[in-house]
């Protein structure tokens, strides 16, 4: 009876980019039942809460403002369908960028892997801060908040939020939540981990709760810059929502405007400005360490290097370190003379 030997081969290991590619496919499927699920009646009604934006609310036109009906939205537990279905959406893009442009510049640059998960990752921050920085310019210019900037506090609390506005803001929870199985279908390593939660959860942080106390403060944050947003944080908080008259806690109305949520507010947005210029000043100082270290060897001279012929003559003619100019005149034969 023949006894079948087991192969000794290692199974073969997925490469990196079949992964991403299969976590692709496998997204986009799922997206696309959503997508489908519109075209039937009995469907719709489901796919729908995921797909578009819930809560919306007519205002009539009045002879005031403009001719035409406005639509508003408010936030709701149904938002959070829209920011799952809008995560799936961040991972194909992630997952296109990733393909169609970041791998085949690595390909050509030949980049180690401890660079290349950095290329990687800030290629991805970088096209996602360069989109949401066009779309906040957007809406700061389409909502007047350049020409008017007391709409951040006057009228507080924000009920009612514009299809741009809210579509920002569940785009940038969403692609802050599609970070999360990104770790994994990236192959991040361990000690890469914690550092990128810790950003990531600092961004949910405050987009949601900007998001949930009704403050159109964040949507300036990417546009205005780290300075710039401590001034606004506390013109807004600190001095227009203190002198505004209605400051008494109040769910039903979405009323948040007390001294305990303002202290909160910019207790949060300083120290998380704090953290990011410590992290910035760390990096440029380790930066310049490793520069400085790299720098020293080339400073120093190295030490001539003699022939071997002449230092094994040296070493022949010399006692306790002194060097003669010929070996009949070492100590021992000037004694053997004398004798």
């Amino acid at each position: 009876m023949a006894i079948r030997k087991k192969s000794s081969k290692n199974p073969p290991v997925l490469s990196h980019e079949f992964v991403l590619q299969n976590h692709a496919d496998i997204v986009s499927c799922v997206a696309m039942v959503f997508l489908l699920g519109l075209m039937f009646e009995i469907t719709a009604k489901v796919s729908i809460i995921f797909v578009t934006l819930q809560y919306n609310v007519t205002l009539p036109a009045t002879e005031e403002q403009a001719t035409e009906s406005a639509f508003l939205y408010y936030y709701g537990i149904k938002d959070l369908a829209t920011v799952f279905f809008y995560m799936l959406v961040a991972i194909i893009i992630h997952a296109i960028i990733q393909e169609y442009v970041l791998d085949k510049i690595n390909r050509r640059m030949h980049f180690s892997k401890t660079k290349h998960s950095k290329f990687n990752e800030s290629g991805q921050l970088s096209a996602f801060y360069l989109f949401s920085c066009i779309w906040g310019t957007f809406i700061l210019i389409s909502e007047n908040y350049i020409s008017d900037p007391t709409i951040l506090w006057r009228a507080y609390p924000h009920n009612l939020m514009t299809f741009q506005m809210k579509f920002f803001y569940i785009s940038q929870l969403a692609y802050w939540f599609h970070a999360f199985p990104e770790l994994y279908f990236q192959k991040t390593k361990k000690e890469d981990i914690p550092r990128q939660l810790v950003y990531i959860g600092l961004y949910l942080f405050h987009i949601a709760g900007a998001y949930l106390l009704k403050f159109s403060l964040w949507a300036v944050l990417f546009v205005l810059g780290r300075l710039l947003t401590l001034i606004l944080s506390v013109l807004t908080v600190g001095f227009g929502l203190a002198r505004a008259e209605n400051q008494k806690l109040d769910f039903s109305t979405g009323n948040f405007n007390v001294l305990a949520v303002r202290i909160a507010v910019l207790a949060s947005i300083c120290i998380t400005q704090a953290f990011m210029m410590w992290k910035f000043i760390n990096f440029q100082l380790r930066r310049w360490r490793e520069h400085s270290a790299f720098q020293a060897p080339a400073v120093k001279k190295k030490p001539p290097v003699t022939k071997g012929r002449s230092s094994r003559k040296g070493t022949e003619n010399g006692v306790n370190g002194t060097v003669t100019s010929n070996g009949a005149d070492s100590p021992r034969n000037r004694k053997e003379k004398s004798s």
